[in-house]
Order: C-alpha cells, then structure tokens, then sequence
C-alpha cells in the first residue's frame, strides 16, 4: 500500500528551539532559524543537517528547510526524527499538513507541538517520498536560483552607487573639480531637500466596506528583503482609500518602514497604498526613483552603524534632515539611471518568475500530497 492514514507524530517528531539573545550570540557560520527563518548566524549548532523547521508561535504554516547544521531558537519548532521518512519531503510534508491545521484552527500565540503530533494525516512509501520532494525540488531550486541572481544584480546596484557617489569615482570624475568634497555642478543637501517624503494611513478596519478590495496596502509586515514588493498581506478598496490619509502611489514608489523592522526599503512593482507606519519617498527635481532607493539604502546602513550601542527603533521627518546627499548634476544623474535601470528591470522580472514558480509549486504541493496525482 503506498499511502497509510496516520498522525504527524508518526511520520516525525518536533522539539521546541533553544534560548539565544541577540547579545549572547558569537560570530560564526552557523545559521540562527526562528520561526520567520534564518535570521542571523553564531558559533555553535544546537541540530545537525538535514533540518526542518517551522513557527511555534503566531500563524503557523512557513517551513524551512536546512541543508547544513543550524540553531532553531525557542520561538520555532524544528525536526529531530524523521522516522525513517525523506527529510525533503518532510519538510513539504509539515507545509501541507499546517496548511490544513491552519484551516481548522484560528492564529494563537503559542503551539504546543504535541498538539501537531496528534494531527490525522495521510502518509506515502519513501519511494513517493522521493518523487514527490524531487518534482516540488525542481521549482524551489529555479527560485533559489533566481534569488542568487537578484542578489548579485542588487549588490551589483549598491556597489555602483557607493562607487559613483559615495567614492566619487563617478565618469568623468578625472576632468571635474571637486570643492569641499563636492563635484562641481552637484550640490550638498539633505535628504529632506531632496525627496518629497510622504505619508500614509490605515482605513477604519471596524469597516468591512474598506478592505479586501483591489488596491494592494503596504504595511511594514510586507517588506521584502529584494528590490521589488509585488503584493501585500491586505488589500483596501477604493472607499477604503477615500477615507484614509494614504494616496495611492504610483508604481516605482519607494516605501521606507519607519516603525516595526525600521528601515527597509522596497519599490512598488504596481500602485499601493500605504500605512502610517511608512513614508513613501519621491524624487525632486531630475532625480530618479532608483537613485532614491539606492541613496536611501546607503544612508540606512549608516544610520544602523551609528545606532550600535543605542536603538535604532523608528524613523521620523526629522530623521531625513539629518542624512547628507550628495546630488549630482542633471547628466550624471540620467547616466546613473540608464545604468541602475537595466539592474532593476532584471531585477524585476525574476522577482515576477519567482512569483509565478511559487503560486504553480503551492498548486501543486496539495494535489500532490493527497495522492490526487500519480508519480
């Protein structure tokens, strides 16, 4: 028989993470996995590779799965027998079986894994293991392929700024005077000066009439590590967005999180609108949505290097007045875009082949697990 009904506890066994605070953690290699995945690294291993890991609190569902030893922290639950079972599979295994625990039970703050063991689930021979975890494998290595690129083409993106604006070695820099650090036909402002900064708001949400409409809403839970934010956890709808103090933002907008995980910036694949825990920023004069976004992202990591030993714990207006931009001239600045764009255009585009690669893979993974399709 190729499938068996069964509990999850027969198919693998969970143990909740191990303590680590942040100050207690020792430069190393070895990946530190919380229930929102690798989120830093230390000395020690506390779990040998294959791992599998997954969120012990908030919403269940995100699965992690570990090809070298790691560090699962107390707010995650990670496999430490698989029972004879494909670790791979495994992992796709717990995805499919939260995702159905999730149906049935409401978001809580804290799971008791003995819980999961008792879940009724439908297990198949390791040989279906096999094809199954190498059919669903074939997706999530195209996606971790595309996602090496992006971060080639993004680190790619931040060195020429840094090279161009920050070092000054900008085309033509050999036949340009450079007076107090500043090439002549630039100018010394902040980026205050330079950027509109915007604000947003959140729709009454006592309100059904204003959300789950068309209009994405961006908050700081939808940040995303890449260039590119596609889609957001909420949506609004157009009476939604009249009776809030966020516009809808056009396409290209750089949203910055000022509260919540500060700093990170994303740019609007499509309109959005936004919360007030954000600011969205749009050049002035002949500057370029991309050359904000870089400009910014620079200026953050300096603002984290200063904070060490303080918190660096929101962002406010006043916090734009108090980062130095060098802006160039009107041709230095078209030449940098004309560079950047091509960069983000690719960025972009394998941002949008993830998303695809992602929504067939989680199509697939339940059809597959119930047996629905042969392998």
């Amino acid at each position: 028989m190729s499938w068996r009904s069964c509990r999850l506890g027969d198919v693998l066994t969970l143990k909740r993470g191990h303590d680590l605070p942040e100050h207690s953690r020792q430069d190393g290699e070895v990946p530190v996995v919380s229930s929102s995945g690798i989120t830093g690294y230390h000395k020690d291993a506390k779990a040998t590779a294959p791992g599998v890991v997954t969120g012990r609190y908030g919403t269940l569902g995100e699965v992690f799965f570990l090809d070298r030893d790691y560090r699962p922290l107390n707010t995650a639950l990670y496999v430490i027998d698989f029972k004879g079972n494909d670790p791979k599979f495994s992992a796709y295994f717990l995805k499919h079986a939260l995702k159905d625990y999730q149906s049935n039970k409401a978001a809580v703050p804290g799971v008791d894994r003995n819980v999961l063991h008792e879940l009724l689930v439908r297990a198949p021979n390791i040989t279906t293991q096999l094809r199954i975890a190498s059919i669903l494998s074939t997706y999530d290595n195209l996606i971790e392929n595309n996602r090496r690129r992006m971060a080639l083409l993004e680190e790619s993106a931040r060195l020429l700024y840094r090279e161009w604006f920050v070092r000054l070695r900008f085309p033509g820099h050999e036949h340009t005077r450079i007076i107090d650090g500043v090439p002549e036909g630039w100018e010394r402002r902040t980026a205050l000066d330079a950027i509109q900064i915007l604000s947003g708001g959140t729709p009454k949400t006592t309100v059904t009439d204003h959300w789950d409409g068309e209009i994405p809403f961006y908050t700081p839970k939808d940040a995303v590590d890449g260039v590119w934010v596609t889609d957001t956890e909420r949506s609004i709808t157009e009476r939604g967005l009249n009776n809030c103090n966020s516009k809808l933002y056009p396409r290209e907008t750089v949203f910055i999180s000022a509260r919540g995980t500060v700093g990170k910036l994303n740019i609007a694949q499509r309109p959005m609108a936004m919360s007030q825990s954000c600011y969205a920023l749009v050049a002035k004069s002949h500057l370029t949505q991309p050359f904000v976004f870089c400009a910014m992202q620079a200026a953050v990591d300096v603002l984290r290097q200063q904070a060490v030993g303080a918190v660096f714990d929101a962002i406010i207006v006043d916090t734009f007045k108090r980062i130095p931009l060098l802006v160039p001239s009107a041709s230095i600045a078209r030449l940098f875009d004309e560079n950047i764009q091509l960069v983000f255009q690719q960025v972009e585009n394998l941002t949008l082949q993830n998303q695809k690669l992602r929504a067939a893979r989680d199509l697939l993974l339940p059809r597959l697990m119930s047996g629905e399709i042969a392998v």
